[in-house]
Order: structure tokens, then C-alpha cells, then sequence
């Protein structure tokens, strides 16, 4: 992973000739919680000068086309991020952006960063080229912190009423409880670790599911496979609801 890193850097820094503020890491792999069969690598490229229109197309379709010249290289889809203007970043208004996605990748003018991974740039993330200034992020604020686990509530209510057999599925009962350790911690932990806290704390009456998706997020490539997981997964959707069920009550609470 270390190496395909590596070389993503120096790609982006070439076709940006040089134009790099700084390259940012962030989310699981440097939470120590990446794991290779579910994890993304979390990315942010800031730029000095704006990012002209010829190498917003060459960035755009970067990630593809290293991914097809190196078939058996499973770490460059997984980049996810968006490449942007520093001023631009810091005042939320975008003239050109280049943004990877799970979807796929586009150039596009407006972006709202996810509160989430605000606190995490702000308090884990490592510069791997250019400036190391992480004062440049501002830490949400409680207020931000819960409007955006409201948002993670409505996502859930709305589109994980019925899930399907990906490993995915049981990512959302691991979303559940990093909601709720925010809300009770105003702080912000990978999935791994809130899904372990929440158990400790014995946050939810039905455990094992919890159980069970706490062990497939450690080690996903052993069960992706599996036919009874993914029979499992696809009937997860009502326990879903269950644990939103305690989130919705932690929510009102506050």
C-alpha cells in the first residue's frame, strides 16, 4: 500500500506540475484500521495556483488509468478524494475541482466536505507531500459535529431499510455507533473502534450482529466469499433499523 501511495503522490505532483500545497491522508489508513476488501484511502490534494483546465482532465481519469495499467494492483481504486485550490478549499467556494469518488470520478464546482472527515484532517491527518500545517483544518464544533450525525441518521433511515450481500451492509451498524460515541464523546473514532466501545459499553440489547460485523471489518477478504455471510447481510436491513432505533434515541436526548 505504502508504494502504491508513494507513486499516486508523484502522479498527481507531475501532472500538477509541481503545483501542490500539500497531500493529505486521512480516514483508516492512518487510523491504523485500514483493511484491504473494504477500506477506501482517503485523500486530499490542495494546490497553490488554480488547477487549469487540461489537468483537471488528465486528473479526473488518473486513478483509472493507473488502475488498468497495473491490473493487479488492488490499491488505486481505492483512492478517494478531491483535489482543490487551497483558498478555495478553505473558503468553500470552487471554480474546478477534481473529485474521486465510489461512483467514479468527475470534475465538478461544488463541494461541501463531510464534518466527519473535517475532524479527522484536523486532528489525524498526515501531510505525505508538501506542507504539514494542519492548522490550515478548523475542528468542527459540537453543533457541527451532531447536525452531521442527524445526517447520518436520515441516511440511514431512508437507504438501509433493506440491504444487500455486500461486506457494506454491516458497515452501517458500525456507522451507528461511531454516531453515538460522537454524540457521546464529541469526538471522532474509525468504525473499527467505535463498534469495540459500543460493545463494551453494551450500547445496544442485541449484540451479536454487532459481533459479527466488528469481525468481518478486521478481516473482510475472509468472508467476502462466504455464501451464510452474504445471506446474513442481505437479511440485515430490520436490525439496521434497530440499532437506528437507539440512535434516534441518543438524538433525542441531547
Amino acid at each position: 500500500m505504502l508504494d502504491s501511495i508513494t507513486r499516486m503522490t508523484k502522479e498527481i505532483v507531475s501532472v500538477l506540475n509541481g503545483n501542490v500545497h500539500s497531500f493529505w491522508l486521512y480516514g483508516s489508513v492512518v487510523q491504523n484500521d485500514f483493511r484491504l476488501g473494504w477500506s477506501d484511502i482517503d485523500i486530499l490534494v490542495l494546490t497553490g495556483k488554480q488547477i487549469t483546465d487540461k489537468q483537471a482532465q488528465e486528473l479526473v481519469q488518473l486513478r483509472r488509468f493507473m488502475a488498468a495499467d497495473a491490473p493487479g494492483n488492488m490499491y488505486y481504486p481505492l483512492f478517494e478524494g478531491v483535489i482543490a485550490n487551497l483558498d478555495e478549499y478553505l473558503f468553500g467556494t470552487f471554480s474546478r475541482l477534481v473529485y474521486w469518488g465510489t461512483t467514479g470520478q468527475r470534475i465538478i464546482s461544488r463541494y461541501k466536505p463531510d464534518s466527519f472527515s473535517q475532524y479527522e484532517l484536523a486532528r489525524n491527518g498526515k501531510s505525505v507531500y508538501g506542507s504539514d500545517d494542519r492548522s490550515i483544518f478548523t475542528v468542527p464544533g459540537r453543533e457541527t459535529l451532531i447536525e452531521a450525525v442527524r445526517g447520518h441518521y436520515e441516511t440511514i433511515r431512508k437507504y438501509a431499510q433493506q440491504t444487500d450481500e455486500r461486506l457494506y451492509s454491516c458497515g452501517w451498524l458500525l456507522d451507528i455507533c461511531r454516531c453515538i460515541y460522537t454524540l457521546r464523546k464529541n469526538d471522532v473514532i474509525s468504525k473499527t473502534q467505535a463498534g469495540i466501545w459500543a460493545l463494551q459499553e453494551h450500547i445496544f440489547p442485541n449484540e451479536e450482529p454487532l459481533k459479527k460485523a466488528v469481525e468481518i471489518r478486521k478481516e473482510p477478504m475472509a468472508y467476502k466469499d462466504r455464501k451464510d455471510i452474504q445471506q446474513w447481510l442481505k437479511g440485515l436491513g430490520p436490525v439496521v433499523q434497530q440499532y437506528a432505533d437507539v440512535l434516534e434515541s441518543e438524538l433525542s436526548g441531547i
